[in-house]
Parts: C-alpha cells; sequence; structure tokens
C-alpha cells in the first residue's frame, strides 16, 4: 500500500468529513456519542484545523479555539442535548427566544433550556460550519469529564468548586477569582495566566454575559452534560436535520426571494436601464468613503488629511454619515429574506462632488456621462455566494417585463488567510481552486498590484476556496503554497462567486466583458503560530488595507476604464 503524505491524509480527513456530514443531513440525525459522531470526531482530529489548535492533545483544553467556537454559537450551546438544524421554521409568534451569536449572522432560537434550533439560510456551509463546531465541543468536554471523574464516576473536590463558581455562589473578585482561576487551570491543563486572559477576554466580549455565559459557566455545563450522558442514554446529544432542510439546501429558496426584492428595489428608483456595479464587501468602507467627509462637513467636524485617519473619526457618527448619504443618492435596503445580506444602492450621478474627501480622484464628466449606479452587497457565507450571485445576475421578470439588468463590473473584496505574507498585507486572486473538487476558475482580474501603491505587499496568484474556516490543515495549506499551485490566500466564497458569474456569462445573461475584482486583506495567516482567527480579530489594524482596497474599487467604477489585468 501505497504512504500517504500528511497533505494527502489531511485531504482525505476533510473530504471524509464533508461525505459524513452530507450523509448524516440525508439521513436526519445522529449523536456525536455514537458511531457517526466518533467517525466526524476522528476525521476532525486526523485533519486537526489549524483554528482549533491543541485540540488533539488530550491533556490539555483548547482556549482559544474554545472563545473563537462560542463566539459563533448561540449562548447556552454548550449545555445543550438536543439540536435542531433545520431550513424553514416560523417563530415569530412563539415564546422561543431568537439568539443571534457574536461573531456570526446566523439564525437561531432556544427552544428550551437545553434545546437550541438553528435556522439554517446559509446552504451546505452553514450546515459544515456548525456540525465542526459541534464536534470540536464534544471533544473538548469529553478532555473535561475525563479529567474530573474517575473510574466510578465520581468527580472530584475541584468540580464541586468550580459549580459553586458557574452558579454564582461565589464572589469572583480578588483572591475568590484569583483561587478559582487557579483551580480551573489545573482542570483544564493550562497556565494560570493562558486562563486568565481567557477569561478576561470573554467578560470583554461578551458584554456582561449579553451573547455568551462566562468561561466557568461553559466550562462547567460542557463537563456536566457529558457526565449527564454516560450516567444516562436519555440525556445523550442528538442532532437532527429536518425534511425542510433537506428540501431547501442547493435550492436557492432564500437567494431568489433576496435577489427578487433588490431587483426590484432598483426598478422603483429607476436604475434597470443604468451600468451596474457590483461590490460585495462590508456594509460600512463604500459608505464612509464617499459620503464620510460630507458628514464631517455638515455637522462642522475637521476633515482629517488622511484617508485613514478620517475613519476613526467616523465610529460614533454613522446616523450622521447615513442621514449625508441619504441626500446624495443612497438608499438603504435591510435583508427581509433570511439571507441575512443587506445591501446599499448608491446613485453615482447623485454624489457632491465638493464633499468628496481630497484622496478621492473621481472624473465628474464619466460619471455625469454615464450615471453608474453601486450596488453595494453584505457579505455572503461559503456556498450561499454561488446562490445569491447566481440569482441576482440572471433576469427577472418585473409585472410585464422580462429585464436584464445592465451589469458593468463584480468586485469582490474581503478578508482572507494568507499563505507568503502577514496580517494586513493585499492578496489579488488571478485563479480560485475549489478545495476538494476538480473545479478551479481563471479570472481576468482587473486589479494589479501597481494599484495599490508601494506602502503595502500585494501578493497576486490563485486563492483557495475552502470548505470553511474551521476546516483549513496546516499541511493542505503548505502544499497549495508551495506546490505548482502557488497560491497565494485562502478564503471562502471567491470560487462559488466565480462560478455564478460563469454561469451567467455562458447563458447570455452578461457580458463576457463585465470587469472582474478580487481583493482580499489578509486577516490572519494559518501557516503561523499565533496568527489564525481565533488568536483575535485585526481591529484598527484593518482599517489601513480595508479601506484601500475599497479606495481602489471606487477609483475603477467612477473613472473611465482602462485595460489592466492582474500581474
Amino acid at each position: 500500500m501505497q504512504d500517504l503524505t500528511k497533505a494527502q491524509k489531511a485531504r482525505l480527513a476533510i473530504r471524509t468529513f464533508q461525505t459524513l456530514a452530507d450523509a448524516l443531513t440525508l439521513r436526519g440525525n445522529y449523536r456525536p456519542s455514537g458511531k457517526s459522531g466518533e467517525k466526524l470526531a476522528e476525521s476532525l482530529k486526523l485533519f486537526s484545523p489549524e483554528i482549533y489548535g491543541s485540540m488533539v492533545d488530550s491533556r490539555i483544553m483548547e482556549l482559544q479555539g474554545l472563545e473563537y467556537v462560542i463566539d459563533r454559537m448561540p449562548r447556552g450551546i454548550e449545555k445543550c442535548n438536543r439540536i435542531i438544524l433545520t431550513g424553514n421554521e416560523d417563530f415569530h409568534n412563539t415564546t422561543f427566544e431568537q439568539v443571534i451569536p457574536l461573531k456570526r449572522r446566523r439564525l437561531s432560537y432556544v427552544v428550551s433550556e437545553n434545546e437550541i434550533c438553528f435556522v439554517i439560510t446559509k446552504g451546505l456551509t452553514e450546515v459544515y460550519d456548525i456540525l465542526t463546531h459541534i464536534t470540536f465541543l464534544s471533544i473538548e468536554s469529553q478532555k473535561i469529564q475525563e479529567q474530573v471523574c474517575d473510574k466510578e464516576g465520581n468527580t472530584s473536590s475541584e468540580w464541586h468548586d468550580l459549580g459553586k463558581a458557574a452558579r454564582g455562589e461565589l464572589v469572583l473578585e480578588g483572591a475568590v477569582l484569583d483561587q478559582a482561576i487557579w483551580n480551573l487551570s489545573i482542570l483544564l491543563g493550562r497556565t494560570y495566566r493562558e486562563t486568565r486572559e481567557t477569561y478576561e477576554s470573554m467578560m470583554r466580549t461578551h458584554h456582561g454575559q449579553r451573547y455568551n455565559n462566562g468561561l466557568f459557566s461553559i466550562i462547567y455545563s460542557m463537563g456536566e452534560r457529558i457526565i449527564r450522558e454516560i450516567r444516562s442514554p436519555d440525556e445523550q446529544l442528538t442532532i437532527y436535520f429536518t425534511p425542510s432542510l433537506q428540501e431547501m439546501i442547493a435550492h436557492h429558496k432564500y437567494a431568489s426571494k433576496w435577489a427578487e426584492a433588490v431587483k426590484l428595489h432598483l426598478v422603483q428608483h429607476g436604475f434597470q436601464e443604468r451600468p451596474l456595479h457590483i461590490i460585495s464587501a462590508n456594509m460600512h468602507s463604500v459608505k464612509n468613503i464617499l459620503y464620510g467627509a460630507g458628514a464631517l462637513q455638515v455637522t462642522g467636524g475637521v476633515v482629517p488629511t488622511s484617508l485613514y485617519d478620517m475613519i476613526p473619526t467616523l465610529k460614533d457618527r454613522e446616523e450622521e454619515v447615513q442621514a449625508f448619504a441619504g441626500q446624495h443618492g443612497f438608499t438603504f435596503l435591510p435583508d427581509g429574506s433570511g439571507s441575512n445580506i443587506d445591501v446599499m444602492v448608491i446613485d453615482a450621478a447623485a454624489i457632491d462632488h465638493s464633499s468628496l474627501h481630497p484622496a478621492l480622484n473621481i472624473d465628474e464628466g464619466y460619471i455625469t456621462t454615464t450615471k453608474p449606479v453601486i450596488v453595494v452587497m453584505d457579505y455572503a457565507f461559503g456556498t450561499q455566494a454561488f446562490e445569491v450571485m447566481d440569482e441576482l445576475l440572471r433576469p427577472d421578470r418585473i409585472g410585464e417585463k422580462l429585464l436584464t439588468f445592465n451589469i458593468s463590473s463584480i468586485s469582490i473584496m474581503g478578508k482572507a488567510g494568507i499563505l507568503p505574507g502577514k496580517k494586513g498585507d493585499i492578496m489579488l486572486a488571478t485563479a480560485h481552486v475549489m478545495e476538494g473538487t476538480a473545479h478551479n476558475y481563471i479570472v481576468a482580474n482587473d486589479l494589479r498590484a501597481a494599484d495599490f501603491g508601494d506602502n503595502v505587499n500585494v501578493y497576486a496568484g490563485p486563492m483557495v476556496t475552502v470548505l470553511g474556516t474551521s476546516l483549513q490543515n496546516r499541511d493542505v495549506l503548505e502544499r497549495f503554497y508551495s506546490s505548482s499551485w502557488k497560491a497565494v490566500g485562502l478564503e471562502m466564497e471567491g470560487g462559488h462567486y466565480q462560478q455564478a458569474i460563469n454561469a451567467a456569462v455562458i447563458q447570455g445573461h452578461i457580458s463576457s466583458q463585465v470587469r472582474i475584482r478580487y481583493a482580499y486583506y489578509a486577516s490572519d495567516n494559518p501557516l503561523h503560530g499565533g496568527q489564525t482567527l481565533a488568536a483575535g480579530s485585526m481591529g484598527v489594524e484593518g482599517i489601513a488595507p480595508t479601506y484601500l482596497i475599497t479606495k481602489v474599487l471606487i477609483h475603477k467604477i467612477l473613472n473611465p476604464p482602462k485595460d489592466r489585468r492582474c500581474d
């Protein structure tokens, strides 16, 4: 039998996890403690995602990975023994509490103290993401149980003390807090300082437990759930997939409603025959660049000479910027489809050029002649990107007419993991390589390194579209970087967007001459320890690359086009 390399073993494990997840979704349920759940855990351990750090080490708890997961899952997930994934539920008239995680836009409801229901609106990527996090929590929960229970199943005195802290029976201040953290660090196999840093980080980010319970409560609930599960089969964690989820996947249910609302909005504002420029981006950078300086001027504020210095001054002026923008061609379309993708529409012909920041170099005559319209859509999530872009680009029947919109450019900007560089660097896609498949897409990128000046490192090359941020393996990524692929980064949506764009060209929905632009800034480097997404967000460090990319895209859209291709 041929020996496999580490990268090949990891790719096999990722494929196994994906195949199992697909099969379980069709089967309808599984238990992490059962054979299927053990296989999922086995494959997750085998490819050992970078974001989960020391998960495979049975001696210690993975704290950064735990915080990453807890921030992206609903409050109380750690103690649930019944989790439902569904595609269509109307809970509006029930007593169920809607819970939105701190750092992931997903819809979930607390049905009871030990039951949570996820409403899946973003397709298979969201299913993989949730199952990966659940599997991680199960692995870490088993570590806790093995640490605090003896062979007879009796729990230690340290566990009882942790229970007091978790239930709020102790005043966690001063020496009492120090002692509690020290006891917890022994249970977790971590140092006092590591445990203290995680405790304090959770206290800061969860805002008084608005988003999630504190570290003591989370660890205790994780351990108690496994202990109850071992003592009683009825307490075993079970994940259910409803028939409505199986029917929804790959059928664009939410995406079609979303796209229909966007197109109707464009028609109602008379933009159906104007050149449309689509940007997939955040919901602040385009608006702030075009309207931030004007809002400051109107309210008597000082406009900093540097564009990047201006952005922090707008932090507490969002309403002022929105009001000014609304007077100069800006409209906001909140999502009502369940896709969680809001949209901003900007009539460039109504922009007040005298109020623009001096750093912007825009051809007013070109705008007056062509009257471009900018459609900014919030970030999609994984495979959802194909669904929403596919629906947005296709013709639609509005009233009596079948309308084909005049798409002039499509720009994708966002954050991604970088392979050759560091946080804050910029990546330009020359192709998208779909991890785990034979689907690869060449990109005629209308951006090049020279567009960004000399003050930032820019890397141009293939981007790997991964199954999920939680499914990154160092050996697989190293192979994409050092082999003939010469990949410069990894992300989750680009390949799916390009698949939809290519399909639209083939079907004649858009011209093959539509300008395509892909630019990412590096939010992490998964090949370097301490630089994964679990290490935390970039904060103010992300301002410069985010707004540099935005500025370049605005210049491309609002100036006469030139024949440029990626270096």
